[in-house]
């Protein structure tokens, strides 16, 4: 019965995010019939109207899919409408200034303003409505995680914290005996395979696989490497190619013109809040503006990165480099708000336009803290392939206290599936986690994290 409800999954998703589009785009249509349609000065005909209405349905689509807005089910409540609120806040705004240019002047606001206030109620009701039903239909799933060490324990308390998605039911441990495994596979509707050896796993996953059961696997890097790798079909024997060495040079041409001209048109925006930082910082305490520290960019060349100073004057006099914690006492008041809002990251954008990084790849880490790194990880020099990044996949989907680790394989992940949509998608995601900080659930859309010969594997999860 449960394998017949998830083939509607997609279906019902669908369904509602259509009601949700329509109920939004309606909205728009009423609002610019009664206030703006016969204010421009060369009135539209209907289809004219028409074509506005469409462009507006799918800029909301867009920022939607960008965002995570119809995933249903898959984020939380409140994320899903913090989504959606961040998203129409960037749709009617870019509308108001379409309105306003099609009328050769600035048009009243005061109707995008009652419009949003109606959508940011609609979306409430829906995300309240339609989440009821989903989980009425489709109730966590039960689950038995099989492990091979305590370390599978973080990860089991990770999937707790969804209870509206993961029922972790039952454990075992891979020293148990194999039919016991599988009898409780068969349990239930789908197993976690937690930290066991690759040889034992793969028995797990084909035993999953042929008896139709969900298998959750926490992947180890060479599992990100292989999902990276491209498919070559000049013989009978299927091969599998990872290139291992980053970007082509196609990707990297279009990545330096995208950061470039990225940069430039950054820079406007972001100077008033530049020179308001600058001038907070310098007043709250008499110390230099700027902060520069030697970090680590592509095939590990060092640089200095550029950053509005957060921290009291010598925080590290002691000349031991340590990471920042969340409660530093070493960070001021003014350092605070600059931190929670990713604005002591503004100058960066300098180091853009230098060469020395990107908009968006893994971030830049210290010479000194990599060596530590990688005497537990030798893998983690393995993200120096790419240039570091302003912004980066690990830094919109991980939470402050993510691990070093986990960090990793985000970045790898990232590099093996590069691509400008991504780039896009890391940089709208960015916009949203400076005024709400990601939690621990991923909201990057998983199709652009993939192999395009996997796009039909089931993305509802």
């Amino acid at each position: 019965m449960n394998k017949n409800k998830d083939l509607y999954k997609r279906f019902v998703t669908f369904i509602s995010g259509i009601l949700l589009l329509g109920m939004i785009t309606g909205i728009f249509a009423f609002i610019w019939y009664r206030n703006y349609s016969e204010q421009i000065i060369l009135p539209y005909y209907r289809r004219g109207n028409w074509v506005l209405i469409a462009i507006y349905c799918l800029l909301v689509w867009l920022f939607f899919r960008a965002y995570g807005g119809f995933k249903l089910g898959y984020l939380k409540k409140t994320d899903m409408f913090y989504a959606q609120m961040i998203s129409m806040i960037c749709v009617n705004t870019v509308s108001y200034f379409l309105i306003s240019l099609i009328g050769r002047h600035f048009m009243e606001v005061s109707p995008v303003i009652v419009m949003s206030c109606v959508d940011m109620g609609v979306i409430a009701l829906w995300t309240l409505l339609a989440g009821k039903l989903y989980f009425m239909i489709y109730p966590p799933r039960k689950l038995v995680i099989i492990y091979g060490s305590h370390q599978a324990a973080a990860l089991v308390l990770k999937m707790s914290q969804r209870v509206d998605k993961y029922m972790i039911c039952e454990s075992i441990s891979i020293d148990e005996p194999e039919e016991k495994i599988h009898e409780l596979i068969m349990k239930y509707e789908g197993a976690i395979v937690c930290d066991i050896p690759a040889e034992r796993r793969n028995d797990y996953l084909k035993f999953c696989f042929a008896h139709s059961k969900r298998a959750y696997i926490a992947p180890k890097i060479s599992d990100i490497i292989i999902r990276g790798a491209d498919d070559i079909r000049l013989f009978d024997t299927p091969l599998m190619l990872c290139r291992n060495y980053g970007l082509d040079f196609e990707q990297q041409l279009i990545k330096r013109v995208f950061d470039v001209i990225f940069s430039l048109i950054a820079l406007i925006p972001a100077a008033p809040f530049m020179i308001l930082s600058a001038i907070a910082v310098k007043l709250y305490d008499r110390g230099p503006v700027f902060y520069k520290q030697k970090r680590l960019t592509l095939n590990g060349r060092e640089f200095y990165v550029y950053k509005f100073r957060s921290m009291i004057v010598d925080a590290e006099k002691d000349g031991k480099a340590r990471l920042a914690s969340e409660e530093d006492d070493r960070i001021t008041p003014v350092g605070k708000i600059l931190r929670k809002f990713r604005i002591d990251e503004f100058p960066q954008l300098l180091n853009i336009l230098k060469g020395d990084m990107s908009v968006v790849g893994p971030r830049p880490e210290r010479p000194e803290l990599t060596k530590e790194y990688e005497k537990e990880m030798p893998e983690f020099g393995f993200r120096l392939k790419v240039k570091a990044g302003l912004t980066g996949y690990a830094q919109v989907t991980g939470a402050y206290d993510t691990t070093p680790y986990d960090k990793l394989k985000m970045d790898l992940m990232y590099i093996e599936n590069y691509s400008i949509r991504l780039d896009l998608q890391i940089i709208l995601m960015t916009i949203k986690t400076m005024f709400f900080p990601p939690k621990n659930n991923a909201e990057i859309d998983e199709s652009v994290l993939v192999p395009k010969d996997n796009d039909k594997k089931e993305k509802s999860e």
